[in-house]
């Protein structure tokens, strides 16, 4: 029942839901749970990349046999923790979400350097999932791929360029979009309301990406 006590099918579901990249708000409303009672679970039994429903349920029979209270833990940001929330800004931009936690694993890394195996463990998905998402990050300039010959393994980099060539990316695909707006408004005429409103769609759209590509140029010392 909402408000009793977690059944070990509910440490289940709430794995199942860390496994997909829910966030603890999410998680609680499937669970018709607060989302205090699905944070505070998480925090005490491993955090987000440790939790496992059967030790989390086998511990909390322990404690309630002890009659001892859980231990004590660091407080949680209303609505779950600061890494939920930063990846959720990410989904929210339009990142998906697998995308969104190796990348926010990268940024948090000590170096920036993940190999695909570190990345599947820390964060409990598969290695069809990561390759999926890196690839991804590439493609965006998120990150990058280097060889480690020694290993024979591809090693996963984020540093502080890897914004700078973001936003080159970023720019080449709002020209094409540009160049793709421009030709559509000659094929409807320039003289006519569709294709005027198209033009000016595709002026506004170059100049807003020229400018980006001159402000980051302007300010990527910041990055160095």
């Amino acid at each position: 029942m909402p408000g009793g006590r977690l059944t070990q099918q509910d440490r289940q579901r709430i794995a199942a839901g860390l496994a997909d990249g829910l966030s603890y708000r999410e998680i609680a409303r499937r669970l018709d749970r607060p989302t205090s009672t699905i944070t505070r679970e998480i925090a005490r039994n491993g955090g987000p990349g440790g939790y496992r429903p059967q030790q989390a349920h086998q511990a909390t029979v322990r404690r309630a046999r002890r009659g001892t209270p859980a231990p004590p833990r660091a407080a949680t940001p209303p609505g779950g923790t600061l890494e939920q929330e930063t990846i959720e800004m990410a989904v929210r931009a339009g990142m998906p979400r697998t995308a969104a936690r190796v990348h926010h694993d990268l940024m948090l890394s000590k170096d920036g350097r993940r190999t695909a195996a570190e990345l599947a463990r820390t964060l409990n998905v598969s290695p069809a999932a990561v390759s999926v998402a890196v690839n991804y990050l590439i493609q965006q300039g998120y990150a990058r791929r280097e060889r480690d010959p020694q290993h024979r393994r591809d090693i996963y980099v984020i540093d502080n360029d890897a914004w700078y060539h973001s936003i080159l990316i970023s720019r080449r695909q709002t020209l094409e979009t540009v160049r793709a707006t421009m030709a559509a408004a000659e094929t409807f005429g320039l003289d006519s309301p569709v294709g005027q409103r198209l033009a000016k769609t595709a002026a506004f759209l170059e100049r807003v990406s020229l400018d980006m590509i001159e402000s980051a140029d302007r300010w990527r010392t910041l990055l160095t």
